[in-house]
């Protein structure tokens, strides 16, 4: 097979620009839009998760009920938002402490510098204390909720695609991502017209262009090229993680959607969300170079814990045979969908 044919490619586009003086980051309004369809979908489906029908509630109190539930989840949803920015801001920030200036260094993040698991772990951990007040249990809200995030990571990743973010090794595959014109975001730095390097965790300097990529040593010299290097690798583009994760978060999606659409035990959406990107993390991190802790990274040590943690509770349930049906509702022991008027 060519070469050329097995690959894919498009030029990336940094900014959606209105005029000379107002511009668009076609990263954040992924995220965005991401954040708003999956939101959308959750205050959908999960009302009549949290609050079944159990064929005695007349229709009226059932919907009293439901709406009640919608209107707490509105309110997570926005607290949800407060600590995605935080959370995907502040674990970045920890992972690369020593790439810093300074504190104000640190709160710049529209110059770039965010880490989804941190986002994901950010929006469940400020929104703890709101359940435990509303009388929600945690696998209640968080069963629907996975389901809506799996959606939204899978709209929000085409932003990635179109700025050309989270590009990987050099790969040489059907899926190999080939440079089509346009500006990279950082770390990627244009060297020549259509050529790019970027200086990379570890002293290792990746070179792309339309012929293809490279990654070697950085050169003493401190010039972002590998000409005169040895060349640890090659391919006809790199990989794009971003993508990776866009596809598998999909397959992810169409999963938790038919399974949720059966009764099962309380808590089997959400692990099986943990468990499955966890994986999918630990794989798509390892084709990049970041900084590592040991032999992985901040982000695959998070995600090996995650998976491992909700694998085994997943296997013990299975192997205990537990299969108790799910309560007539989704809240705790206060069984009640938040406040609920007199």
């Amino acid at each position: 097979m060519d070469p050329a044919l097995a690959a894919i490619g498009w030029p990336v586009l940094d900014r959606f620009r209105f005029g000379s003086s107002f511009a668009i980051s076609p990263h954040g309004l992924g995220i965005a839009i991401g954040f708003m369809i999956g939101a959308s979908l959750l205050t959908r489906i999960g009302p009549p998760r949290i609050v079944p029908d159990d064929g005695v509630t007349p229709t009226e109190e059932l919907e009293r009920r439901r709406e009640n539930v919608r209107a707490d989840l509105d309110k997570m949803l926005f607290w949800a938002l407060v600590g995605t920015i935080v959370g995907a801001r502040l674990f970045y920030v920890i992972a690369h402490f020593s790439e810093f200036n300074g504190f104000i260094d640190m709160l710049e993040i529209w110059k770039g510098g965010i880490s989804l698991l941190g986002g994901i772990a950010g929006a469940v951990l400020i929104n703890l204390p709101r359940m435990r007040k509303l009388g929600y249990g945690f696998f209640s809200v968080m069963d629907p909720s996975v389901v809506a995030l799996a959606l939204g990571i899978g709209i929000g990743r085409v932003g990635d695609l179109v700025i050309g973010d989270h590009l990987g090794k050099p790969a040489q595959w059907l899926l190999a991502w080939q440079y089509r014109g346009g500006a990279l975001p950082g770390p990627w730095v244009e060297t020549a017209p259509g050529r790019w390097a970027a200086l990379l965790t570890g002293g290792y300097v990746e070179t792309l262009d339309r012929a293809g990529s490279a990654l070697c040593k950085a050169p003493v010299s401190g010039l972002l090229s590998c000409t005169g290097q040895p060349v640890l690798a090659h391919g006809v583009g790199v990989h794009q993680t971003a993508l990776y994760d866009m596809m598998l978060a999909w397959v992810l999606f169409a999963a938790l959607w038919q399974m949720q659409k059966w009764p099962r035990r309380l808590g089997v959406l959400t692990l099986t969300f943990g468990a499955w990107y966890g994986c999918m993390r630990l794989l798509e991190d390892s084709l990049r170079i970041d900084k590592r802790f040991g032999p992985l990274t901040g982000s695959q040590w998070t995600a090996l814990v995650v998976a491992l943690v909700c694998a085994a509770t997943l296997t013990t349930w299975a192997i205990r045979k537990d299969r108790a049906a799910p309560p007539a509702s989704g809240l705790d022991d206060h069984e009640r969908a938040g406040p609920v008027p007199a």
